[in-house]
């Protein structure tokens, strides 16, 4: 039985997605770093693939909690909403 996640609110959903993206921004310079061996041809298209692989990997790994910048600027959000 699947269970349902909590919605998150607009900073928290933000602040998630710019987890995200720094995730895969770090995971992008990896991945350019080590995927290929010097002298080695790219497949055509592979770098479009490796994007979208990334892309899916930096998200999953947000929404499971990442690295923990999301939390803390969730619950910096919160302890300022209103002023």
């Amino acid at each position: 039985m699947a269970t349902s996640r909590p919605t998150l609110g607009r900073g928290a959903k933000a602040a998630q997605q710019f987890e995200a993206q720094l995730i895969g921004t770090m995971l992008e310079s990896l991945e350019k770093t080590f995927a290929a061996l010097p002298g080695q041809d790219s497949t055509p298209g592979s770098d479009e693939y490796n994007y979208l692989g990334t892309q899916a990997l930096s998200e999953a790994l947000a929404a499971r909690g990442g690295f923990g910048i999301a939390a803390l600027i969730s619950r910096h959000l919160a302890a300022h909403e209103g002023r």
